[in-house]
């Protein structure tokens, strides 16, 4: 699992149109927002991708990018941000390489069964390509605003969060 002030792992993955993303062209240049999410077209999934969408313009004036990560391929992201009007570009780390390195992969039983899943994290990079925020097993719901809010304060804007 990473933590405050790790140094955020480099990835290179598609995007839904199967364009590269390489973070090294955005560590150095802007802050970043990477939501992990366990499946494209899922209830919590699309409250969690719709919501960043929603608040990605608002990101863009503080200088930060957003980007959620899942194992589905580029064609279940396309029509994932086809069918639900998404903005944020979706990331396919199919091998789990990534969310590997992010420490959001974790065995979980159901039926009896283990399985890998996806466990729903976000983290908050700043411009020098540091963990600032590692935030596991998020409740979608609100995710996006209060994310929002500590990339404002990255930023020297918004008030200073009373617990921290």
């Amino acid at each position: 699992m990473l933590h405050t002030g790790d140094t955020a792992p480099n990835f290179l993955l598609p995007d839904a149109d199967m364009a590269w993303v390489d973070s090294r062209s955005v560590y150095g240049q802007h802050h970043a927002v990477l939501f992990f999410y366990p499946r494209d077209n899922t209830p919590n999934c699309i409250i969690e991708a719709a919501d960043f969408s929603d608040y990605e313009s608002e990101f863009a004036k503080l200088g930060c990018k957003i980007f959620g990560v899942s194992r589905d391929d580029c064609y279940s992201h396309a029509n994932f941000r086809d069918l639900h009007g998404l903005s944020v570009p979706l990331l396919s780390d199919e091998k789990g390489e990534v969310c590997s390195q992010f420490g959001v992969s974790q065995y979980r039983e159901r039926d009896g069964h283990k399985k890998l899943c996806i466990i729903r994290s976000t983290f908050i990079v700043d411009k020098n390509g540091i963990v600032q925020h590692a935030l596991y097993d998020v409740q979608p719901k609100g995710h996006a605003a209060t994310v929002y809010q500590l990339v404002q304060r990255l930023n020297g804007k918004g008030k200073p969060h009373a617990n921290r």
